[in-house]
């Protein structure tokens, strides 16, 4: 019997390398990957988040993971523009689902998550999380920090995310502030990139905003985030709302004046050789879609951050 050639999300056999199936059918695991609880021998678990209870403006980022990895579809055919290297050649990535919460008891999700991103973590595989609100990274970053000690945050978003809050409180625009507080992030080697929300007090990150990559360009960027992390175990969180709603209108706190696609995809390019060891993407609300083009800028964010751990992964090898 010859190997199967469609359902691959079920079928697959081999964790590496991508096998082409129709876009428009069959299972749609993120980039057609493996769906397995079993961590052993995988590099990447890709897991979605859909949990938005902690917006301020329009729900329905809990629908994200579910929209990303069904137009992520499009994007499994192998070699990546833009790295020339299909990243599964090298990287075994498996599509662990969702984190599991009750909704109904929504003061613990919190630590649920966070045991979802421990559990991922003590298997040494690292997460390519899909959200969901922002808060969600929030968990999933404690769970880094017990690993790895305090990280640094390279953080793409329209808002800072640090506005001062009381402890305790769940909230997709405070969590930054309440990690640097609590030790989890080193904000001196942080990098917020990306921000059209005036908010005065930087609490020690180093925020570069929108006006900043437009006046100074993909390339500076990227050499500045690279300088300012240095070689310390970092954290990519990517808010989709750090695009202009041009490029992706299907989010709940939409600023005009963003990243356009092509700058986010080459600044992130750009970051070859940083010591990457998680990174998620968040916010992607399909209600608010036009033609799933922020889906789709979602789900090819998300395979540039495997591309990037790749890169990296090859290159220590190399060394």
């Amino acid at each position: 019997m010859t190997k199967p050639t469609n359902d691959l999300a079920f079928t697959r056999e081999d964790l590496y390398g991508s096998t082409p199936e129709s876009t428009y059918a069959g299972a749609t695991s993120f980039m057609r990957r493996k769906y397995s609880r079993d961590l052993r021998g995988v590099d990447v678990a890709v897991s979605g988040i859909p949990y938005d209870l902690a917006t301020t403006n329009r729900s329905g980022a809990r629908l994200g993971p579910r929209a990303v990895r069904a137009v992520s579809s499009n994007l499994s055919w192998g070699t990546v523009m833009g790295w020339d290297f299909d990243p599964f050649d090298s990287l075994a990535v498996v599509d662990y689902g969702d984190c599991d919460f009750d909704f109904g008891r929504p003061h613990l999700v919190p630590d649920e998550i966070h045991a979802h991103a421990q559990h991922i973590l003590a298997q040494d595989t690292a997460m390519l999380t899909l959200g969901g609100d922002h808060f969600v990274t929030y968990p999933i970053i404690k769970a880094h920090a017990e690993k790895y000690g305090p990280i640094s945050l390279i953080h793409f978003d329209a808002h800072s995310d640090t506005w001062e809050d009381e402890d305790g409180r769940i909230d997709h625009g405070t969590m930054f502030y309440h990690a640097a507080k609590q030790g989890l992030i080193n904000p001196a080697t942080s990098a917020q990139v990306g921000m059209r929300m005036a908010n005065p007090d930087t609490h020690g990150y180093n925020v570069f905003n929108a006006k900043w990559v437009h006046d100074n360009g993909i390339e500076k960027t990227a050499a500045v985030i690279k300088e300012i992390v240095g070689d310390s175990p970092c954290y990519l969180t990517f808010d989709i709302d750090c695009l202009d709603p041009c490029y992706a209108p299907g989010t709940g706190t939409p600023v005009v004046g963003g990243l356009s696609t092509h700058q986010a995809l080459h600044i992130i390019r750009g970051l070859q050789g940083i010591n990457l060891v998680g990174m998620d993407l968040v916010e992607v609300a399909p209600a608010y879609d036009v033609s799933e083009i922020t889906a789709l800028a979602g789900a090819t964010i998300a395979l540039d951050l495997l591309c990037l751990f790749a890169a990296n992964k090859q290159a220590g090898q190399a060394k």
